[in-house]
């Protein structure tokens, strides 16, 4: 065992290793993205990057820009956005600052960057909060707009997000999240390979740790005014769902592009640049429908105070003018058309809440969404394939070289394959449906829909006919019949059921597979409406918990609880992100706040599910001893000690079921049934022979002790063998339990004295033959495992070898014998009676 210090130092090594190189950034905001906010008459601009740095109130600029209408006067305001509040709010007129050098608005094509210092009297840095610097996703905005002097018309109008350089979306998330899925498929792989168990733990929790994957990224396509935060942090998990970030111009997507236009797609191709440029104003970032809280604004037209505000600046840099003026002027003259875009709230462009934000963050248009995870489903498809054909090829080689000895009898490695194609198509499920359903209401391109229904028809295929065959042998036959070892369905079909108890077997079909489809219908047709579409979720996640918490379909407490934790962490997320409705108009900070608490939830869970999935990989790597036999177990159940508990044993032979040890008289018929579970061929055993009631305990591990003869009753005293003469019946109370018979009476009768094998099981001297409740009794007849008492000796009645009337089996050879003795004393006791 490690001590806890080398715990805590392993710890922080993977840390080290495992986390994002990182270096101090100097605070600072800057403009992420730019748009008109209203169509540009006088001012066009191609590039617009300014940024401001608390540290010595500068700003730096890189602008390009043209003014194109000759004789035009404007007033310019300068409006800031963050989180809601407005702390900046400055009108400036042009004709009265830098000498009248923009009055009236110079028609030049200019380029240019520079910095420059902003007076102290402006108050900039006590206006702006310290944490913008520092929080991750800024939402924050700042518009400029011109104003015609005279008349009050907008000649201009440029909107640019703010940014400070931090953000939830990192590169490294994505790559280490990546690494952990294709590391723990091919860890599940392997074992289930080596270990050749369809119940082995491992390949279903690779398949927990991509849903949880999923389902992360999946909460963020809701038609929800999610923060910018919580955002992006599920833009760390879009790889799941098939979604990677490709370039604007990727090969892919431009594929995809043409074809959709030539099949009839009339939507929009993803835009260049960043996406939040074309979200809509009412959403996060922009925030523009609350009303300014928080910081007061500075608002003025005053041309006296204005240029005393100004003096200050011309102290610092006296030539600040004149390099202004300068770069105005060494533009060549001309009009530059740029690609900014013009976004309003009744723009065609404009990108709403839920999924259509999500892909475009992606560089993926929306209407190509299921054509792209269609591809990398089909390549998911392809390199599992030719992971299966290649193990394929190892298999054999080691089978031909190992032709002297025998294989592993049961092991059917097409039908090992079939459990990991359906595997698969349990992971790609729900992206698949989702953007499926997705594309049937874009009415896009024909081309797109036709194979939309194609892959529907395909997973209905792949997933829809295992599942009719389990429950269809469940009904016609048994549960138990599910989970014969070594059976080709158990092998096959496993991933639906394996996991869960045998009276449980049925529980994916009522509450994984049946809210994966559901969350993809609301995902999908439920858009419109953003109340319905949250509500319908909160009951599905509540509705799973419920089912959890009712059926426990796992075979031990700790799968029950790990299942019910992920099923909660669902619910919690689900509930949290009602404050996220558009119509309930909550504040930007508290939004953020509620993101942030989101963030932790899935954070947390996605550290317990890797954990888990660790701890049982190494339970199955490592032997583990058998409770009390000091045996070692090499074939784990991969950290889930009770995942076969409850259900069928195959130990030594036999089968028996916890709840058969207390029903008596049911110990056969539960026994003949599991006999049915195993893959050894082995028929149904008869019930075990009971100790009497009145047994001795056992001391210091010694043999029993002879049980007294009943003294209310004839009993046998005479040392010779039992006789009609003697007052013997089967049916009376007295015994000759205690008595010494020798050797040759016993022999007379049938028996063979012998050790004790039997079919009752390894480690038990029971016979074939007692009372209806001999099963029931088993427990408390059983002395220590091992110990001498167990074995039958000749001429004795300890142990449980000794049935009713003394008779009783040893050896396997004996049972014919033992039944011929038996037949004698049924006739004898006819004889009595009559």
């Amino acid at each position: 065992m490690f001590s806890s210090l080398a715990w805590l130092r392993a710890f922080a090594f993977a840390l080290l290793v495992l986390s994002p190189s990182t270096s101090a950034r100097e605070e600072t905001i800057f403009t992420s993205s730019v748009t008109y906010c209203n169509p540009p008459e006088t001012l066009l601009i191609s590039r617009f990057e300014v940024a401001y740095f608390p540290q010595n109130s500068s700003v730096a600029f890189n602008v390009s820009a043209a003014s194109v209408q000759p004789n035009v006067s404007v007033t310019a305001n300068l409006f800031l956005n963050v989180y809601g509040m407005k702390p900046l709010n400055l009108t400036l007129d042009l004709c009265n600052i830098l000498g009248g050098a923009l009055c009236p608005l110079p028609m030049y094509n200019f380029t240019g960057a520079d910095s420059l210092s902003l007076p102290d009297s402006l108050g900039i840095n006590g206006r702006i909060p310290s944490i913008a610097f520092s929080i991750p996703d800024l939402e924050g905005f700042a518009q400029l707009t011109l104003t015609e002097v005279g008349t009050g018309n907008i000649k201009a109008c440029v909107q640019a997000t703010l940014a400070n350089g931090w953000s939830a979306h990192q590169e490294a998330v994505e790559w280490t999240t990546g690494g952990l899925a294709i590391f723990a498929f091919l860890a599940a792989l392997l074992v289930s390979f080596l270990s050749k168990d369809a119940q082995n733990v491992t390949p279903f929790r690779f398949v927990d740790l991509i849903s949880l994957f999923q389902a992360i990224a999946s909460s963020a396509l809701l038609s929800l005014n999610y923060p910018s935060v919580y955002r992006a942090f599920a833009l760390n998990f879009a790889w799941a769902l098939g979604l990677f970030p490709t370039e604007e111009n990727g090969a892919i997507q431009s594929s995809i592009n043409k074809m959709r236009h030539r099949t009839g797609g009339r939507l929009a191709d993803a835009a260049q640049g960043s996406a939040v440029q074309f979200v809509n104003r009412k959403l996060s970032p922009y925030n523009d429908n609350l009303v300014a809280i928080g910081l007061p604004s500075i608002s003025t037209t005053n041309s006296d105070l204005l240029t005393r505000q100004l003096e200050p600046a011309q102290q610092i840099a006296p030539n600040l003018a004149r390099r202004f003026v300068n770069l105005v002027q060494r533009g060549t003259e001309g009009t530059v058309t740029g690609e900014v875009k013009t976004v309003t709230n009744s723009s065609a462009n404009v990108l709403q809440a839920g999924l259509p934000i999500y892909v475009n963050s992606l560089h993926v248009a929306t209407g190509n969404a299921f054509m792209t995870v269609f591809l990398v489903a089909l390549m998911m498809f392809a390199i599992g394939l030719a992971v299966l054909a290649l193990g394929y090829g190892v298999y054999v080689l080691v089978r031909r070289r190992r032709r002297t000895t025998k294989t592993q009898e049961g092991f059917i490695y097409l039908a090992f394959s079939r459990s990991w194609v359906l595997r698969l198509s349990l992971i790609a499920l729900s992206p698949l449906l989702i953007f499926i359903f997705n594309q049937w209401t874009l009415k896009d391109s024909w081309a797109s829909i036709l194979l939309s229904v194609l892959t529907l028809v395909a997973l209905i295929l792949l997933i829809g006919y295992p599942s009719f065959t389990t429950l269809r042998l469940a009904h016609t036959r048994s549960p138990f019949e599910l989970y014969t070892p070594a059976h080709p369905h158990l092998q096959a079909a496993g991933p639906l059921y394996a996991q869960y108890r045998v009276p449980r077997y049925y529980f994916y079909f009522c509450a994984p597979l049946v809210g994966t489809v559901l969350r993809a219908l609301f995902i999908a047709f439920a858009q419109s409406n953003d109340t319905a579409q949250i509500a319908l979720m909160v009951a599905l996640e509540v509705c799973l918990v419920a089912v959890h918490l009712v059926l426990r379909p796992h075979p031990s407490r700790g799968g029950d609880v790990f299942s019910t934790f992920v099923a909660v962490v669902r619910m919690l997320a689900a509930g949290l992100s009602i404050a996220f409705l558009q119509g309930l108009d909550v504040k930007p900070i508290p939004r953020v706040v509620i993101g942030f608490v989101m963030v932790v939830v899935f954070g947390v869970a996605v550290i317990v599910v890797v954990v888990n999935f660790f701890v049982n990989l190494v339970a199955v790597c490592l032997p583990r001893r058998k409770g009390g036999s000091g045996e070692k177990d090499e074939g784990g159940d991969g950290g889930e000690k009770g995942l076969k508990e409850g259900s069928w044993s195959s130990s030594g032979g036999s089968s028996t079921l916890d709840s058969n040890e207390k029903e008596g008289g049911l110990g056969l018929v539960l026994q003949a049934s599991s006999s049915e579970g195993h893959g050894d061929g082995q028929r149904a055993v008869r019930p075990h022979n009971p100790t009497p009631e009145a047994s001795s305990p056992v001391e210091n591990g010694t043999v029993l002790a002879s049980f007294p003869i009943s003294p209310t009753g004839t009993t046998v005293t005479s040392v010779g063998p039992p006789s009609p003469y003697t007052g013997y019946s089967r049916d009376s109370a007295s015994l000759t339990v205690g008595s010494l018979l020798p050797r040759r009476w016993s022999e007379s009768f049938g028996y063979e004295t012998g050790t004790d094998e039997g079919y009752a099981g390894e480690g038990s001297s029971e016979g074939y033959f007692g009372s209806p409740s001999a099963a029931g009794s088993r427990r408390g007849s059983e002395s220590v495992p091992g110990s001498p008492a167990w074995r039958s000796r000749p001429g004795s009645s300890g142990g449980s070898s000794s049935a009713h009337g003394g008779l009783g089996l040893g050896r396997k050879g004996s049972s014919s014998r033992g039944l011929q003795g038996m037949q004698v004393q049924e006739r004898i006791v006819e004889d009595e009676a009559a």
